[in-house]
């Protein structure tokens, strides 16, 4: 059995040692990124986020890392469990703390435990054994790869994104070649809009980009969530820090406009930012995260978060294009759904039998909803 230690910062433990035992891709696992939205105080005690990293030691050998959060709420989660925190606080009580391992605010399916030789059930026997012995109510393993034969007391959720797969395409007329006529011509159509509207886009790599190019995505980042209500997750300073440690995995698409205006009697045009989307990628896939516009033009969010995006994965050759979290609209322009996968033990006994049963019930309906969408995608049948 190995001995588990919990630490509440990324900086308790060197970047040698994390990534030693790290042998994925994805750029969300990476030290640089923990490091960047713990410094940037993106996830912090104050925000209700504490890192709280599950170390796993062998013989005084660091066997095993699970990036873990202890929560007061649930936000920026995306496997949603507000209903579960309201029955308890209605019987009387506490759902909060809870244990949550995830990427803050982004919701990418992943191997989260970096490990070469430690299976993900010794995490849950030490989850299980620390909330038992803590005030911590409950634990959650969020967008992680299915696992089979889970323990009695640990429950299984799905949910349902969106994906885009490369199928070796020459070009981006070559993917729409297997869409029907009618679905093809209006993803033509669309993208035909952008050039009308007078609009010009450039794609940048993390290394290229200005502090005026940054300033100004950051600006409409913030737009988004302000106008929803909500005020943004990452800081100005979690941007900063990602693109200087992490240039190499970043991609930037900004979508500029011509405008028109007058001085001294004289017609003058000028080219101004109007709209931009920040990515993530790797050597397989490309991550879709954050947009947001100054200015509204006719599909516009398609072409900067869907079209763009596909375009790039198909000239590097990449994989697989996650776009993010939720939305119907991506079944139209060729993104196909796909299952995801979240792990939950619940400490108090009197709500385990209810929060089974809708973990089982709402797996089949998530089932159900996969082949509905997959009957919606816009490719030719085959014959």
């Amino acid at each position: 059995m190995m001995n588990a230690q919990f630490i509440n910062s990324i900086s308790k433990i060197s970047k040698n040692n994390w990534q030693a035992l790290n042998t994925s891709y994805c750029p969300f696992l990476h030290y640089d990124f923990f490091q960047a939205i713990e410094n940037s105080h993106s996830a912090c005690i104050d925000k209700g986020w504490e890192p709280h990293h599950l170390l796993l030691h062998s013989n005084n050998e660091l066997k095993a890392i699970l990036p873990l959060y202890l929560k007061q709420h649930s936000w920026g989660e995306y496997v949603f469990d507000w209903d579960w925190a309201e029955a308890f606080q209605r019987n009387g009580y506490f759902y909060y703390p809870k244990l949550v391992s995830t990427y803050p605010f982004t919701p990418v399916p992943s191997n989260k435990l970096l490990s070469e030789d430690v299976h993900i059930k010794e995490c849950f026997f030490h989850l299980t054994e620390y909330c038992q012995q803590q005030s911590i109510h409950s634990w959650h393993l969020l967008f992680y790869p299915e696992v089979a034969e889970l323990p009695e007391d640990v429950y299984h959720r799905n949910t349902v994104q969106f994906h885009w797969f490369n199928r070796g395409y020459a070009n981006f007329d070559d993917f729409l070649a297997t869409f029907t006529s009618r679905k093809r011509k209006n993803t033509r159509k669309e993208r035909a809009s952008i050039a009308q509207q007078g609009i010009e886009i450039r794609q940048i790599i993390g290394t290229e980009i200005t502090q005026k190019e940054l300033d100004f995505f950051y600006l409409t980042y913030q737009l988004t969530y302000l106008k929803r209500g909500h005020t943004p997750h990452l800081t100005k300073a979690f941007f900063q820090q990602i693109i200087a440690s992490m240039p190499d995995k970043i991609l930037l698409i900004i979508a500029s406009a011509q405008q028109s205006y007058s001085t001294n009697d004289t017609k003058s045009n000028a080219t101004k930012h109007v709209a931009a989307a920040l990515f993530f990628f790797d050597q397989h896939q490309l991550y879709g995260r954050y947009w947001g516009c100054s200015e509204h033009f006719d599909n516009l969010h398609f072409e900067l978060c869907y079209y763009q995006g596909i375009e790039f994965c198909i000239k590097h050759k990449l994989e697989k294009f996650n776009p993010g979290t939720q939305g119907e609209h991506k079944i139209q322009r060729g993104f196909e759904p796909v299952l995801t996968h979240s792990y939950h033990w619940i400490k108090e006994p009197a709500f385990r039998p209810a929060i089974k049963d809708f973990c089982q019930q709402e797996r089949l309906q998530m089932q159900h909803y996969q082949s509905q969408c997959t009957q919606a995608l816009p490719f030719k049948k085959n014959e």
